[in-house]
């Protein structure tokens, strides 16, 4: 649609087909219908006129590109409109469409976008935009990336290939799968025809957590670890940046926090570094969800701000003392004081800084094992508490006062578990919305699980039942008596003897069948299984860096991979054990050709001879 001032037209009708004949303002104006040769004698007008219409038609429309004359007198003026596919709006225009009204995720839009070859970033931006705002957006910027795609690869000789997808990423993923397609056999590359796959996510969110702030990952890491996931078909590469032990990631707002808290110049992640490993897991379909723990776990930031961390530089378990009188989980202190107005200054900046260089739409706030002992150290908090105030009013301050930045940065703020369930410390379901807040579960199987989702909340499973890779490595903790004893004193409490945990919290180890067998939805109703929007496997770095990184994780992490993709069962709703060992094994050769220090599971024989390694034939 266009206007001038002089004597506008409106160029076509909303059915893009041509009116032979002419009407003037006001004429048949009850029928709803924009005609050719429509005249109007202002922009004003042209604008007023069309916006009556789409109001009746439930969409809007906003201004486009302005021309003027030379004496500045305007002379045309183009408008688009927001529904999909409007005539009125060009091809090249329509992907770029705008609204002044909230709208849910449409996914043909997004599809649409991401066709036509158009970055997500670019999609999201274009579909916000006109929203006045990513507030009045229901659409995330990983969704422009992770809408559940169907891949479908077709085979009809071994010469004539069809792959056929709704997205980039499925795409992707459809030439992932004819690569495992292909085998060589006698030293001869061979390719099987006549075969049809329609293929697709069960859970859009398939993750892997790395913990950088205990033990430092070269960029180089980082992205073998990206590519291995890519290979996987997992989409989430959760980065756990920061910790008690060290701070990283160089923040231009805040330099200090890695000068005095990295592990050294040389043990930092750079803007332009952290921009770069943002940039390659997009090239490869991995989202890239920043973590930056608080308020626990933030004994690292007391060399720039010793002020306001509580507990800081102190042992982690006092001599003589309980367990519940701990400073911390584990060695390691440091808790921010939500009672410091220096603390907000220090945190805004950290948030600032991180979505900045982080465009995923989820940012990860940490919130859990807050140790009541160590705020009980800092002497206002002492006094807080005296006036019959709770440490549960502390973090609910904390939360109160962190949560509204983060969303007024347009991001779903995820938090682990404890934030809700901790029964020490913890926040009322109020503090938290369910339309903007996932909690991740760790802690007790399926049961907390059961808790999140049950109060409403959208749920990442990674319980260190199951998908915890560092667990069964024995305590990182030196001087353990425990570990004197030949026998334990109480053969009911296992430790270092006859099989137990090895001293390991989490033990024992988490084996790929252990891996395999769990479903996270498990005891779940039907509407509950639908907030569970997926899993994560965590390496914690106690015992991890990067000479054991590929290890630890693979191919374990692939078991989760095909469960969060395809599921554990076959079609008689039998887990598939047998099935997938065979699969495994494979696929883990296949890793290892591809440059990733994947694991063994079974001696090459086994390989070579599919189901003669079973326990029964």
């Amino acid at each position: 649609m266009e206007s001038s001032e002089s004597n506008s037209q409106i160029q076509r009708s909303t059915d893009g087909k041509e009116i032979s004949h002419s009407a003037k303002h006001g004429e048949n104006e009850d029928d709803g219908v924009l005609r050719i040769r429509m005249k109007v004698y202002s922009e004003e007008e042209a604008y007023d006129l069309y916006n009556d219409y789409v109001v009746r038609t439930g969409f809007s429309v906003h201004k486009g590109d302005l021309w003027k004359n030379t004496n500045g007198v305007v002379r045309q003026r183009t408008y688009l409109c927001s529904k999909p596919g409007h005539a009125l709006a060009e091809p090249r225009q329509r992907k770029y469409l705008r609204s002044n009204r909230t709208i849910w995720l449409d996914d043909e839009i997004i599809r649409s976008a991401v066709d036509s070859q158009i970055k997500p970033s670019k999609a999201f931006s274009s579909v916000t935009m006109g929203l006045e705002g990513h507030d009045n957006s229901k659409i995330m910027m990983h969704d422009c990336c992770n809408i559940p795609t169907t891949e479908k690869l077709t085979m009809i000789k071994a010469e004539d290939v069809q792959l056929e997808a709704e997205t980039v990423w499925g795409a992707m993923h459809g030439l992932e799968t004819f690569s495992q397609l292909v085998y060589v056999i006698d030293n001869e590359l061979m390719v099987p025809a006549d075969i049809y796959i329609e293929d697709g996510p069960i859970f859009p969110h398939r993750g892997v957590l790395l913990d950088t702030g205990r033990n430092y990952f070269a960029p180089r890491d980082i992205m073998r670890l990206i590519r291995a996931m890519s290979y996987n078909k997992l989409n989430v590469f959760h980065w756990h940046v920061t910790d008690s032990h060290s701070f990283p990631i160089v923040l231009p707002s805040e330099p200090e926090l890695a000068n005095k808290g990295s592990y050294g110049s040389k043990m930092q992640y750079s803007p332009a570094v952290v921009r770069a490993i943002v940039e390659y897991g997009m090239s490869h379909g991995v989202r890239v969800m920043p973590e930056i723990d608080t308020p626990a776990h933030t004994g690292s930031w007391a060399g720039a701000y010793p002020d306001i961390i509580t507990c800081e530089d102190t042992f982690w378990l006092p001599s003589g003392s309980d367990w519940v009188d701990r400073l911390a989980a584990e060695p390691g202190t440091g808790q921010l004081n939500p009672l410091n107005p220096q603390t907000y200054e220090v945190v805004n900046n950290m948030i600032k800084d991180t979505v900045s260089l982080f465009p995923e739409n989820f940012f990860h706030a940490g919130a859990d094992e807050v140790t009541p002992a160590c705020w009980k150290t800092d002497p206002s908090i002492q006094k807080f508490l005296s006036n019959n105030s709770t440490l549960n009013e502390i973090l609910e301050l904390y939360i109160n006062r962190t949560y509204p930045y983060i969303r007024s940065h347009n991001r779903t703020v995820v938090y682990w578990e404890d934030v809700l369930l901790d029964s020490a410390i913890h926040v009322d379901e109020s503090t938290l919305p369910k339309e903007t807040t996932i909690l991740q579960s760790w802690n007790n199987g399926s049961n907390n699980t059961k808790r999140i989702v049950s109060a409403g909340y959208r749920a990442i499973v990674s319980s260190a039942d199951f998908y915890y890779l560092d667990c069964g490595h024995g305590a990182f903790m030196g001087n353990d008596s425990r570990y004197d004893k030949q026998l334990g004193d109480d053969e009911g409490v296992p430790f270092n003897y006859k099989g137990g945990s090895g001293g390991s919290w989490c033990g024992p180890f988490k084996t790929w069948q252990r891996i395999y067998s769990y479903d996270i939805t498990h005891g779940l109703r039907e509407e509950e299984a639908k907030l569970v929007i997926g899993g994560e496997v965590a390496l914690w770095a106690e015992q991890a860096d990067p000479t054991v990184m590929d290890a630890m994780i693979w191919p374990r992490a692939s078991a989760m991979a095909e469960v969060l993709w395809s599921g554990n069962r076959d079609e008689n709703g039998n887990k598939r054990f047998a099935e997938a060992i065979d699969r495994l094994n494979e696929w883990r050769y296949r890793m290892v050709g591809r440059a990733i220090g994947a694991e063994p599971l079974q001696p090459l024989w086994c390989v070579r001879n599919p189901g003669m390694c079973n326990f029964v034939q």
